[in-house]
């Protein structure tokens, strides 16, 4: 009897782990796709996206497969050629239809967003704005793909999917089991903060600790996965990279008498001439536009980083502030709450000049001395340093590390206390910082606004345990058994 139950028992422990591993067997990958470009206003980029077809959307799940850097300036930069930006993406679609199965590319969705460089051309000029859109929309629907809108998104959107891109790939949405426990313990902000910095925006989003009622217009209302998210955010149209520089030349340009200017934010030895009519030609410098009596600047670098930064902070306007608190131009700011992901044009910038390290954040005053060098060194020595680099990008990077120092402690208030908790993002696992992720899942639908509904374990845990408990219940019966049964043979003889 004993040798037929152990035999059965075994059978079963058999069959039972068959089972589980038969029923976990990796199925077949069913993989679907995504495209977004982001029309940026110096250049466009192609992302394509890709996640499990059959698979609830957990955090995660979808993930960068293939970026592709268009060639050429924005799409804004054809306003004289609106018929050029369709065409332009061309090379960049091919490339995605590459990388996705040609079975799958009707069933793609392709969507572009266009941000503040086509803001700006369409405040200057709405019928080049909208040709361009127009040329943009006739290519990508002659692609293979299913075409799902071109259009020039706000600056808000752009902040809160920027948000909501780094805090999904981060899991701070959704968290599952001892996660979600251990989660729940933290006294930090669950969410992490969102800085953005293009060549003609920058962007801060982040949840405050208390919600205000004042400037309502800068806060939005999210519902992710069953909890509820009160963002602020707000978006400076003109406050980017590349429109700032412009701002601070216009500005320096009032008190220039004979078309030479020296200037602290470029490299000693460097020289730039520019046309007085571009400088004055969008609608950020516009205003400071008057009658010169030369048609050129002449600009000389002086490499001075302090000079640099006196001239820089003259853009951010401190002087009236109508809320409890502001950043700049009386624009409401709470104050401010957890870590922040700092991405774009911050991070290049920073990463150029060594100071994204994640392991042990650079401290401001380390921040601070490494710029400072930076510009001091004379231009013959920075372009032997860096010549695969091109050289109005290299003239630049004096002008852009005061620029973000500027932004983020002037504009924004960072202290050397809380500066350690910006993180200079450039990619989150496979996937770039920045706003197109955020932007694919919420046209999508792919983060739900309330948590689905799912079983405490998952299959696979499910049925492991069901094999333990099996062989527990087996072993605990052949022991009683055993216990309350003994044969003969093992029995003490009587007299």
């Amino acid at each position: 009897i004993l040798l037929i139950l152990g035999f059965l028992s075994t059978l079963a422990v058999i069959a039972l782990i068959a089972v589980a591993v038969t029923q976990n067997k990796p199925l077949p990958r069913n993989i679907k796709y995504g495209i977004v470009l982001d029309a940026g206003s110096s250049h466009t980029n192609l992302y394509v996206y890709e996640w499990p077809g059959e698979k609830e959307n957990d955090t995660g799940v979808v993930q960068q497969v293939e970026v592709c850097k268009v060639e050429g300036p924005g799409i804004s930069g054809y306003s004289h050629a609106t018929e050029k930006a369709g065409p332009s993406l061309a090379q960049c679609l091919r490339q995605a239809e590459e990388v996705i199965p040609s079975k799958q590319h009707q069933e793609t969705p392709v969507y572009l967003g266009a941000t503040a460089g086509m803001r700006l051309l369409s405040l200057e000029n709405k019928s080049a704005a909208d040709k361009v859109l127009s040329s943009v929309e006739k290519t990508l629907r002659s692609a293979p793909f299913s075409f799902q809108g071109a259009r020039i998104i706000t600056g808000q959107e752009e902040g809160a999917y920027g948000w909501i891109t780094i805090n999904y790939l981060l899991g701070n949405f959704k968290q599952s089991g001892w996660t979600k426990f251990l989660h729940s313990l933290k006294s930090i902000s669950e969410t992490s903060g969102a800085l953005d910095l293009g060549g003609a925006s920058t962007q801060i989003t982040f949840v405050p600790k208390e919600l205000s009622p004042e400037s309502p217009e800068n806060l939005l209302f999210f519902r992710l996965y069953g909890k509820d998210y009160r963002v602020y955010t707000h978006s400076f149209l003109c406050y980017g990279k590349d429109q700032a520089l412009q701002q601070k030349l216009a500005e320096d340009l009032q008190t220039v008498e004979n078309g030479s200017l020296l200037d602290p934010c470029f490299h000693q030895g460097y020289q730039r001439t520019i046309n007085i009519s571009d400088l004055f030609r969008n609608p950020c410098t516009s205003a400071k536009e008057k009658q010169f009596p030369f048609r050129q600047l002449y600009i000389q670098g002086e490499g001075d980083y302090q000079k640099c930064r006196r001239n820089i902070q003259k853009l951010f306007d401190k002087t009236h502030c109508p809320y409890s608190s502001c950043s700049f131009n009386g624009i409401y700011l709470p104050p401010l709450q957890g870590d922040f992901g700092a991405f774009s044009a911050f991070y290049f910038v920073m990463n150029f000049l060594n100071l994204t390290s994640e392991q042990s954040p650079v401290a401001l005053d380390k921040v601070t001395s490494t710029i400072e060098s930076f510009c001091a060194r004379p231009w013959h020595e920075v372009k032997t340093a860096y010549q695969h680099i091109k050289e109005k990008y290299l003239s630049e990077y004096c002008f852009s590390g005061a620029y973000i120092l500027c932004l983020l402690e002037n504009g924004y208030e960072f202290t050397e206390k809380n500066w350690q908790s910006i993180h200079f993002l450039g990619k989150i696992g496979s996937s770039d910082a920045g706003w197109t992720l955020g932007y694919m899942l919420n046209l999508t639908n792919m983060i739900p606004a309330e948590e689905p509904a799912v079983p405490p374990l998952s299959h696979g845990s499910y049925v492991g345990l069901m094999v333990l408990c099996s062989l527990v219940l087996v072993a605990v019966l052949l022991f009683a058994w055993l216990l309350f049964h003994k044969p003969k043979c093992l029995q003490k003889g009587t007299v």
